[in-house]
């Protein structure tokens, strides 16, 4: 009996052992191992995670919007609030004249060609006539009627209620970005352009609040300014602030020479009401920026693609008078300067991404949220890069399956690559990072691999 417990004790430490060494060859077989990109991190912690935990507000941010909503005694709120979130997302860009002159023109043309096809002894006049009613009605009916955001008072409170935290939830998640891959950035100065309830100001301060010094807010609408300025005291208007140094302004600052080493536009773009104001107002912006421009727009395909507008403007379009001569760079979400390869795809699905957070504690509020969400950030510093290797964005969900993970990447050459990674095609280490990593996070390029690899079952 003893020997035969001998004989099993010294196959299980042969199997150990013939383990180990396989385990030792395959890191050896591939040379994206530990060494080469976890620098020492646990794989669930590898330097590519940029995803944060569940959001919650600052608790002084929680309580000061509270108490303001329970002053104002708003009817409906929790109903109006839902509305209000519906509508802004369902929000699209509004329609240019020129495609609306087009879209007129074409219609025209189509109505004269089937008029002429049943000729009959018409009066040519009345049928001109005839025609410019159905094309203004029809043109009336089909397209998208933009109408400027107006908010007073009231309205304010509502878009507090439905949008204070998950604006904050995307902002926070966005500079994240810059604190994970950027650790050495201190912005001394900030400036929010169209900062409404001053969501960037308390993001921004929860990542840099012994740097920041002086915080410029920029929003046309004097009420929210109002709001704002009460959130930073608590409700209590005899209170000092809560976050020091924060201005606010219904115009940004005249001197194009006067620059902020953070500049934010979050959910800004989208109301307003042209391609000539919006590549004006990012052109501006981007002239205010000295080392980083941050943009957040809904993450729908009209906020998506806000977003690209912006990002050609700043890297294509060539200004008059040069204030600041150092080049933009992506730094944030794209790994490459390369047409967006989703805009290519038909359907065209939006470059987004999602954030859980805690909303304000309302009726119908209480359990967790997701807020989706699209972003751009440019630079003008040389990119801050995880580490040597090339990395590729994960922009949909990480699919895991028995010894295999579906990841969907967008790559620094431009192209979308859908790989199926496993430890031995891919190295444990790698397959350990995979699994670990989720929608937004980056990840090592793997070697692509053949069709009969990309097999595995879904």
């Amino acid at each position: 009996m003893a020997s035969r417990s001998y004989s099993v004790c010294v196959l299980c430490q042969r199997a150990v052992v013939v383990k180990m060494m396989c385990r030792g060859m395959s890191a050896a077989a591939h040379p994206q191992s530990q060494v080469d990109f976890l620098k020492g991190e646990r794989h669930r912690k590898h330097p590519g995670v940029t995803n944060l935990k569940t959001l919650h507000l600052p608790e002084e941010l929680q309580m000061a919007a509270r108490s303001i909503i329970r002053r104002a005694q708003v009817t409906r709120l929790t109903e109006r609030s839902h509305g209000l979130t519906n509508f802004l997302w369902s929000r699209k860009r509004a329609v240019e004249d020129v495609t609306l002159r087009q879209k007129a023109v074409s219609l025209e043309k189509e109505l004269w060609e089937k008029a002429v096809e049943k000729r009959e002894d018409i009066d040519e006049q009345a049928l001109e006539d005839r025609i410019r009613k159905k094309v203004l009605s029809d043109l009336r009916r089909t397209t998208y009627h933009w109408t400027p955001m107006k908010y007073d008072e009231e309205l304010s409170v509502v878009y507090m209620a439905a949008r204070l935290a998950g604006g904050y939830a995307a902002v926070r998640r966005a500079l994240n970005e810059i604190t994970k891959r950027d650790p050495a950035f201190a912005p001394k100065s900030l400036l929010d352009f169209g900062s409404g309830l001053g969501t960037v100001v308390w993001a921004s301060h929860s990542c840099w609040s012994n740097t920041l010094k002086e915080m410029v807010c920029v929003d046309s609408s004097g009420p929210m300014n109002i709001l704002a300025e009460r959130l930073l005291k608590g409700d209590d208007e005899r209170a000092e602030p809560h976050i020091q140094q924060v201005y606010f302004r219904q115009f940004l600052p005249v001197s194009p020479k006067v620059q902020f080493d953070l500049v934010v536009a979050a959910f800004t773009l989208s109301e307003l009401p042209s391609v000539k104001e919006r590549e004006d107002a990012v052109l501006t912006l981007w002239r205010k920026t000295s080392s980083y421009l941050v943009l957040v727009e809904n993450g729908t395909k009209e906020g998506h693609k806000i977003l690209m507008e912006a990002r050609d403007t700043i890297l294509k379009k060539q200004e008059t008078t040069v204030y600041d001569s150092r080049p933009a760079s992506v730094f944030a979400p794209c790994p490459h300067e390369l047409i967006c390869p989703k805009l290519a795809r038909e359907p065209v699905i939006p470059c987004n991404f999602q954030q859980l957070y805690q909303p304000l504690p309302l009726p119908g509020h209480n359990e967790h949220q997701t807020e989706k969400f699209s972003y751009l950030i440019l630079t003008r510093a040389e990119p801050a890069v995880v580490n040597t290797l090339d990395w590729a964005r994960l922009i949909a969900p990480v699919q895991r399956r028995t010894r295999h993970v579906h990841c969907r990447m967008c790559c620094s050459d431009g192209q979308l690559q859908h790989v199926v990674v496993t430890a031995r095609k891919h190295s444990r280490d790698a397959y350990r990072c995979a699994r670990s990593s989720d929608w937004g996070d980056w990840l090592p390029i793997f070697p692509k691999v053949t069709e009969d690899d990309q097999s595995g079952s879904e």
